[in-house]
């Protein structure tokens, strides 16, 4: 992987006239506007994963510290984005990516802790698409087979991940996604509703519902911990400066535009699933949402179904700066991402990309729990820590 200074060596002048330089890319840069980009948002923070939330962030904490986790949180995330949106452009260089970004402002050594820390959570988080990706699928076979083996959830994980690299190979960059946000937006919204209709229908009728938190000291701490992560992992993505980069100008006030709608309209929609299937189940919700609810089949095969079909777009969001650098790397820049070799190039490393993460998924399916913790202790320092020092560098050189 090139160093920052490699990159800005090989920078290419910005057409628009800005006077600033970005570092050469195989993806498109300064294509879209701010209304796309916020959908996008909105769009890809409310997906599969939300299925899980009920259990992840809600039950170790209850309602008085759940729900103010959840404030709090969102609102520390929201600030940290807004600061790192405002640093996209710092000493005549627009930086389309965070490593180059921190390798400019701190050296080297801090290009490839950046580079580190955002590559794991990424992948990671692209193996827990594919792991609910799996399970929803199989889901939706039980509704269907009277079989009283089931079929193994590998199965249905290599098919996620054969799914999900077709779409990555067809759809290469995050701008190239604008096709499919207004199938991806109805989608949200059909298993969103199916969802929240069902919730509501059981929570009236459950009259038992303990919201208590369960377990000893030691696990109700770790507990805790865990939900203040997941709600850190519900929030942010650690790669805004590579969603910015795909953003017309003026970058700064567009993306915090972007922003602003992702924790207003996109918020209020996960945090929305989040509570209402706490309070309609209590500290026994399921893990997976829609393995315990009561509606009739074809309900939880819309629900599966849609999730499913909406985590395709969803995913490659998370992944595509993976997908970039490999792209950059190996592909001719100066032809377009759909020549004949860049073609043969981009078969290579998506198929590499998706073979390795399916395959580790698949041999641990029990992994959720791993890829939320491990991936969150990358996050943190992405979300909170990188842009403070960033900012109190910008202040001290002015």
């Amino acid at each position: 992987m090139a160093s920052s200074l490699d990159t800005e060596a090989a920078g290419q002048d910005d057409k628009t006239g800005s006077g600033y330089t970005i570092a050469a890319t195989a993806h498109e840069v300064d294509t879209d506007s701010w209304q796309q980009v916020g959908l996008l948002l909105v769009i890809g923070f409310n997906c599969a994963y939300v299925l899980s939330f009920s259990n992840l962030m809600m039950v170790p904490l209850g309602w008085g510290w759940g729900v103010t986790c959840l404030l709090l949180v969102g609102a520390a995330a929201w600030y940290a984005n807004w600061l790192l949106a405002g640093l996209h452009v710092v000493g005549g260089h627009r930086f389309i990516r965070y490593r180059d970004l921190m390798g400019f402002v701190f050296g080297r050594k801090m290009y490839y802790i950046t580079w580190f820390l955002q590559f794991i959570h990424l992948i990671l988080g692209n193996m827990g698409f594919i792991l609910l990706g799996g399970r929803a699928l199989k889901a939706i076979h039980a509704e269907f087979s009277s079989s009283h083996s089931p079929a193994r959830l590998q199965w249905f994980i290599a098919a996620t991940g054969a799914i999900y690299f077709v779409f990555a190979y067809f759809v290469p960059t995050i701008s190239a996604m604008r096709n499919w946000l207004a199938t991806s937006a109805a989608l949200t919204v059909a298993y969103d509703v199916a969802l929240l209709a069902i919730l509501l229908k059981d929570g009236k009728s459950n009259k038992q519902k303990d919201y208590s938190v369960h377990g000893s000291q030691a696990e109700r701490v770790f507990g805790a911990f865990g939900a203040v992560v997941a709600i850190l992992v519900c929030n942010t993505s650690g790669l805004l400066p590579e969603i910015q980069s795909t953003l017309r100008k003026p970058v700064e006030s567009n993306m915090r535009r972007a922003l602003l709608l992702q924790y207003t309209a996109g918020a209020a929609v996960y945090y929305g699933i989040s509570v209402a299937g706490y309070w309609a189940y209590g500290a026994s919700v399921s893990e997976y949402l829609p393995s315990q609810l009561s509606g009739p089949s074809w309900a939880i095969v819309l629900i599966n179904g849609t999730a499913f079909l909406q985590s395709i777009v969803s995913q490659h969001l998370f992944t595509v700066p993976v997908h970039e650098a490999l792209d950059t790397q190996l592909q001719r820049l100066d032809e377009g991402m759909f020549s004949r070799y860049n073609l043969g190039r981009r078969l290579l490393a998506r198929g590499l990309v998706f073979a390795v993460n399916a395959l580790v998924t698949a041999l641990f399916p029990f992994m959720g729990d791993f890829v939320n913790l491990f991936g969150s202790f990358a996050l943190f320092p992405l979300t909170f820590i990188f842009p403070s020092m960033l900012v109190l560098k910008n202040s001290a050189a002015d």
